[in-house]
Order: C-alpha cells, then structure tokens, then sequence
C-alpha cells in the first residue's frame, strides 16, 4: 500500500512539474510576443523598413539591413530600454555607399576628412582640434584631440551619419578642462594668425593650423603652403608666455605630394 501511494506521488509531482514547465514556455512566449509588438512599434518609421526584429527569453536580435550607421545605432537605442527587453543583438549591417553604390576606403577617408576640418565652425574651437582618421573595409577610426566632449561627439556624428560608413571606432582623446591651457591657446592663436605672413591661413574658417594644449604642451598640426611657413608658426608657438614645450608636425603640402 505504502509503495503503491509513493509512485502515485512521484507520478502527481512529475505531472506537476511538467504543467509548470509548459505553463512557464507558454508565459515567456506571451512576453517575448508583447516585447516583439512593442520594439517594432519604436521602430517603425522607413529607416527601419529594412530591419527584422526576432525575440528571445526577452534578448532582442536586429537583423536586416539600414542605409547609415547612425540609424544601426539608433534602431539598438530606441528599443535597449523597452521593458521586457534584456539584451539586444545589433547584427544590423550598413550598406556600402548608402544604397549608391561602393565607396572605397580611399574617397571615404578623403571626403571625410574634408569633412571633419569643418567641425564646429563659427563655435571658436575649430583651430583648437586635431582629429586624425583612417578606413579600413568602411570601418572608420576615429583618433587625435578634441576641445572638448562637444566637438567629439560632432565629429563622431558627422561620421556616423556619412553615406558608406559601416562601424565607427572613437580613439578620440578629450583635452582636460584647464583655465591655464585655455589661455595658452588663446595666445598661441593670435601669435600665429595674428602674424602678417600667417595672416592668409585664418581666411579658411577650417583653419588649417591646429593648435592642441595639454598640460602647458602645444602641438601643431595641419598643412601650410611651405617649409618657411612651417617654421614660422613653430617660433611663434615658442615664444607663448607659459608655454611648456611646443612640438611642430605642421605638414608642407609639396612634401604630401611628393609622398604620394
């Protein structure tokens, strides 16, 4: 009798547990479904008509294709806090050329560059930035001084949202907040623009001299017509009041295409 009411027992728990199981899928089915609605809600604008969205155990994974790499970023930022959502997949790919065809790593990195020289223009920093890019397979990465947190997130903006830019990689470094290096970029400009055979160079509101400040230390980088101007704006930046040590990698446009 006893070994009879035993295996009953173990038949009810083991029923029990596998109507708790079945409950348990159907449940988390019902909530990956709700989770599934709510993120093709946020995304449903025709940047994202491209994209397919499949959940998980509440784990999001984006798959399809967009035209930039901004949007890629902006479909995973639009949903990542969505409740339900747990994690999400961005398997998203960006097509090459925007939909207008490919784009070599060669004209990316030289229209982009056209680009960056512009960044925050009519702000007062633009001289104050010295950014560097390279391309590889439309993967762009980013590097040099910025300003300030502003310019970095404008130019890492500007290049998220260029038609043929698959992935951006930001090894931006930001100049630390400094009263004292403000002063000596100050200084440093109006020493080299202010001077009458540097004059012509603060025509262009790109400003091809760049001078970055850290820690009392000036670097000069950019491109100037040639060798005398180079070391011109190097003996300016010396003779700035405060000034630590000045490191001169101004470029001469004749040496860039003898290089080439």
């Amino acid at each position: 009798m006893t070994a009879r009411t035993g295996c009953s027992g173990a038949v009810l728990m083991g029923a029990a547990l596998m109507l708790g199981a079945s409950a348990q899928a159907k449940s988390s089915k019902a909530a990956d479904a709700e989770v599934t609605v709510e993120v093709q809600k946020s995304l449903d604008s025709k940047r994202f008509s491209d994209v397919h969205v499949a959940v998980k155990g509440g784990i999001v994974n984006l798959t399809g294709t967009v035209d930039l790499y901004a949007t890629k970023e902006d479909a995973e930022h639009k949903i990542h806090h969505k409740s339900g959502v747990i994690a999400v997949h961005n398997m998203l790919e960006v097509h090459s050329g925007g939909g207008a065809g490919e784009v070599s790593d060669v004209e990316l990195r030289s229209k982009l560059a056209e680009k960056l020289t512009y960044v925050r223009v009519g702000y007062g920093t633009t001289a104050f930035n010295s950014f560097t890019i390279g391309v590889q397979n439309g993967v762009v990465t980013l590097g040099g001084v910025a300003y300030g947190p502003t310019d970095k997130d404008a130019a890492v903006s500007l290049v998220a949202h260029y038609p043929g830019v698959k992935d951006v990689v930001d090894d931006m470094e930001v100049a630390p907040e400094s009263p004292n290096d403000d002063r000596i970029r100050v200084a440093a400009a109006r020493a080299i623009y202010g001077f009458p055979p540097l004059q012509r160079y603060a025509i262009d509101p790109a400003k091809p001299i760049r001078i970055t400040v850290v820690s009392g230390n000036i670097t000069l980088t950019g491109v100037v017509d040639r060798e005398g101007d180079k070391d011109t704006a190097g003996i300016r930046a010396n003779g700035v009041p405060g000034a630590f040590k000045v490191t001169n990698d101004l470029q001469v446009a004749s040496d860039i295409g003898a290089s080439r």
